[in-house]
């Protein structure tokens, strides 16, 4: 008995460690963000990463997933005279939650992992401690770019991905159902308001800080050479992931209740 309380404790206290490491990381780059010398190319450079190399997969995705939630809308409603509302049900399921979920756990898959295994490298080959070295923060540096850069990018990513699965739920509805273009588009913004797709966004900047952050703690701290660098890169995604789909509860029922 004994032996099991004392490993759940040491679960516990390994958990507690890691989100302290976390938090005092937060607190760093939020102090850095105000001081000088700010890296704006450092930004930019990061934004084309986690923004502009992910807006393909985030388009296709993004697509499919409203394409396919108006086939099952559609089929479903049709059982009780509703597909009026397909067009409704598709944009309020996109601009609240799926938009801004899947842009996240793409992000987290695509950009998150490539931050862990890039600041992994860095630290196992000794480039963070030559920084230091040289007398550069590398908090600053390495940090608070990619902290901004998926602040900024992921509400951007969203608006095409809610932009993007409205038109493959009105193709899908038009299109292969024959229903009525100007009923799909007129229940669409009859009943689609402007909370909906600002709250999506905050969303979507809580997800992208989430995800810079937690990927930029993993490979920050990595250790045990080339298995610590992968072990930190499926740890970024994994823990990520689990983030944003946790938050999501917390933030829809304090945004939408």
């Amino acid at each position: 008995m004994i032996e099991y309380i004392e490993k759940v404790g040491k679960i516990v206290i390994a958990i507690a460690e890691e989100l302290g490491r976390i938090l005092l990381l937060l607190f760093n780059v939020i102090k850095q963000i105000f001081l000088p010398p700010f890296e704006v190319r450092n930004i930019f450079k990061q934004m084309m990463e986690i923004g502009v190399k992910s807006l393909p997969v985030v388009i296709v995705t993004a697509f499919f997933t409203g394409m396919v939630f108006a086939l099952q809308t559609y089929t479903g409603f049709q059982r009780f005279g509703a597909q009026a509302y397909v067009g409704t049900v598709v944009a309020l399921s996109l601009t609240r939650e799926l938009g801004p979920v899947l842009t996240g756990l793409i992000v987290a898959g695509r950009a998150g992992a490539a931050i862990a295994a890039e600041l992994g490298t860095m630290r196992v080959t000794e480039q963070i401690d030559a920084l230091e070295t040289l007398a550069t923060n590398p908090v600053k540096y390495l940090v608070v770019p990619r902290f901004i850069s998926g602040l900024l990018m992921l509400p951007a990513l969203t608006i095409f991905a809610d932009m993007i699965g409205i038109f493959g739920g009105y193709l899908v509805t038009v299109g292969v159902f024959k229903a009525s273009s100007v009923v799909y588009w007129k229940r669409t913004w009859d009943y689609l308001e402007v909370s909906d797709i600002y709250n999506g966004l905050i969303k979507a900047c809580f997800f992208g800080a989430a995800i810079a952050l937690i990927s930029c703690y993993k490979g920050f701290y990595t250790s045990g050479g080339a298995e610590g660098v992968g072990k930190a890169t499926t740890g970024a995604v994994v823990l990520s992931s689990m983030t944003i789909l946790i938050s999501d509860y917390f933030l829809s029922n304090w945004l939408f209740k």
